[in-house]
């Protein structure tokens, strides 16, 4: 088990990125804006799991802390599950607030993640 923190921050718009690891499940929990200013730090969460646990089976993104999304953190989660949907890797939301939800519903993007309300389920 590996516990790492990334920071993003662009004026005031700020996501903290903390990750777990264990077995086939690479958990990162995210606290703040998920903007623009996030996709760096989340792409670089997720390229390192892919790459540094090849048995990677499950991606969970704990979004309970998220506090804004506007489109273009709409298109990082998007990316996310594209990158990772080559290794046949299932991307969760877990615990997405409404300003998570609302948006990926409204966009039809809703679809394409599973959605849950504790990680490991």
């Amino acid at each position: 088990m590996e516990e790492t923190p990334s920071t993003a921050a662009a004026g005031n718009e700020v996501l903290d990125v903390q990750e777990h690891r264990d077995g086939d499940t690479c958990t990162l929990t995210l606290a703040g804006e998920l903007t623009e200013a996030a996709r760096r730090p989340l792409v670089r969460a997720v390229t390192e799991a892919l790459l540094e646990m090849p048995t990677l089976r499950r991606l969970e993104l704990v979004l309970g802390d998220v506090t804004f999304m506007n489109s273009a953190g709409t298109a990082v989660l998007v990316q996310v599950q594209k990158m990772t949907a080559s290794r046949g890797v299932e991307v969760v939301l877990v615990r997405p607030r409404p300003v998570v939800a609302r948006p990926l519903q409204l966009s039809g993007l809703w679809h394409r993640f599973t959605v849950s309300e504790e990680p490991g389920t």
